[in-house]
């Protein structure tokens, strides 16, 4: 049934990225947007990304990276499909079983397959493994199983599994009391060791780009610090920082975020914080409606049962996931990548504790989630499909954008951009998506995270000899027709302030100009022309 019902959402209502970083890991893998394939990215896929680029390599017409995270996620499908079907086999009719796991997809679950990131995957396999071999603690298959979901999510993204483990931890514990200790106590290792080695064997490269990563995560993503420039330097590094244009490190380093940025709890109290909270409110309750009715209904029973045991540990269980939801919500950001999983997760724990005793009869209660599904099958289904229209007009969108690229950058081997981020946002993660035309050997890309990555040094100075940011775009732009510039307007800008801001004395002057008229509402990528004075 998983496998089908994943069929059916990708035939219905599509596969899309909910974001473009999966595509900018994909062209590092593939060595597009790098001197060579990158088989070491770091912070996320460990061992799992040499595997990855040498799939590339050997077939690169079949897009790998989307079938071995698909195939994971049919796996975190299958295995929670398998703890919801032994939790209610016996309680109600075979067939219900069927029509109940079928909504629980449609309205917990099809979002994961539709609105594809690979940060849903070691969430969701991690939590749907250690529950999988909690309920079975005396099969041995079961807890390999569970432990190799954990160990492959923790190698996709340790943070996601780590997070996943620490949800899973009642339900665990629920399901397995005292036997369930061997099993956490493996994950719990797995978890230091893994983070203590990863750490060990991280070079210097590989340490600055994760420090660097957080350090503008705290200022983009979380709003965490507000910038207070001290000198021009530092205000062109504001900006640069706001338009995600982070590959110079003379300029955006860890002393200019320790000197730019700075805590204010006011600033973040008055302002940020209950903008955050009303953001994060707000799409709880409008995404995720159906998951909070469950949720809620499961709570009511608990209440109302006044018999049964451990309702403390439940209700401080309940504290804790909103706690979460809150912190993330406000000290970081909770995306749907990652809100749903968690959603997923409290859900799962909770019904593990009603349904855990095969004893106690629960089958009215059943019955009334299975009626709280039907009433929220009609509203659900109008926003999935309204959602599926916004990805489909933004898919074409971003296709439209990728082909306009390409057909303003040939013949060039050699492009630098900004432009492809935005186009990369809701394709389909099962097909291969070229960057350029076929003359198009490497893109240097100027704005998004992975300017921080250690790939990005050595990819300048295969290009051109040195690894400096600016001095590399000065040797570029002397090749002429062999590199195209496709940039935006803001770019273009902010570029032409860090060149001016770099220009050495006798150096002539370089500017990046284009014949295209620019509007003040209008910031369409355009070909630049690099001119020295």
């Amino acid at each position: 049934m998983p496998a089908l019902l994943l069929v059916l959402t990708g035939v219905v209502l599509g596969f899309y990225y909910e974001t473009n970083d999966d595509l900018a890991i994909i062209q590092l893998l593939r060595g597009n947007t790098a001197a060579a394939p990158v088989t070491n990215l770091h912070l996320y896929f460990h061992g799992l990304a040499w595997v990855l680029a040498g799939l590339f390599r050997l077939l690169p017409a079949v897009p790998w990276y989307g079938v071995l995270l698909y195939t994971l996620l049919y796996a975190a499908t299958a295995l929670t499909f398998a703890v919801l079907d032994k939790l209610v086999r016996h309680r109600v009719a075979p067939e219900l079983v069927t029509v109940l796991l079928v909504l629980f997809y449609s309205m917990a679950w099809v979002e994961h397959a539709m609105w594809f990131n690979y940060m849903r995957v070691p969430l969701l396999l991690a939590g749907a493994g250690l529950l999988y071999a909690a309920q079975r603690p005396e099969q041995f298959s079961a807890r390999v199983i569970g432990m190799v979901a954990f160990g492959l999510s923790w190698l996709i993204r340790p943070s996601a599994a780590d997070l996943a483990l620490l949800l899973v931890v009642p339900g665990v514990l629920w399901l397995a009391g005292r036997r369930a200790m061997p099993l956490l106590g493996v994950a719990v290792a797995w978890a230091l060791i893994g983070g203590l080695a990863a750490g060990l064997l991280r070079g210097n490269e590989a340490s600055t780009f994760r420090t660097l990563d957080v350090l503008k995560s705290n200022v983009n993503d979380y709003q965490l610090y507000r910038p207070i420039p001290r000198t021009p330097s530092d205000s062109l590094g504001v900006q640069e920082v706001e338009q995600w244009l982070l590959g110079d490190s003379v300029l955006i380093n860890e002393a200019f975020f320790a000197r730019a940025y700075v805590p204010d709890a006011r600033h973040f109290t008055q302002e940020v914080l209950p903008q955050k909270l009303l953001l994060t409110a707000g799409q709880l309750a409008l995404n995720y409606f159906p998951l909070l009715l469950l949720i809620l209904v499961l709570q009511i029973w608990v209440a109302t049962s006044a018999r049964m045991a451990g309702r403390g540990r439940f209700w401080l269980v309940q504290v804790a996931f909103l706690g979460l939801l809150l912190v993330l919500g406000s000290m970081l950001k909770l995306p749907s990548r990652l809100a749903l999983p968690v959603l997923n997760l409290w859900l799962l724990t909770n019904l593990v504790f009603l349904l855990r005793d095969s004893r106690r009869p629960v089958n009215h209660e059943i019955l009334s989630l299975l009626l709280v599904l039907l009433l929220a099958a009609a509203p659900y289904g109008y926003k999935l499909w309204h959602r599926h229209t916004t990805l489909e007009a933004e898919q074409l969108r971003g296709r439209r954008a990728l082909a306009l690229f390409r057909r303003q950058t040939y013949p060039a081997p050699v492009v630098v951009t900004d432009a492809v981020n935005a186009a990369y946002k809701s394709q389909n993660p099962l097909r291969v998506h070229t960057i350029g035309s076929v003359y198009l050997k490497t893109c240097l890309n100027l704005t998004g995270w992975p300017t921080l990555d250690p790939s990005q040094p050595r990819l300048r100075q295969r290009l051109t000899g040195t690894r400096d940011f600016t001095e590399s775009l000065r040797v570029l732009a002397r090749r002429r027709a062999a590199v195209k510039w496709y940039l935006t307007p803001a770019t273009a800008r902010l570029l032409n302030q860090h060149l001016a801001w770099r220009q050495q004395k006798g150096q002539p002057r370089l500017s990046l100009r284009t014949r295209q008229p620019v509007s003040g509402n209008n910031d369409l990528p355009r070909l630049y022309i690099p001119v020295f004075e």
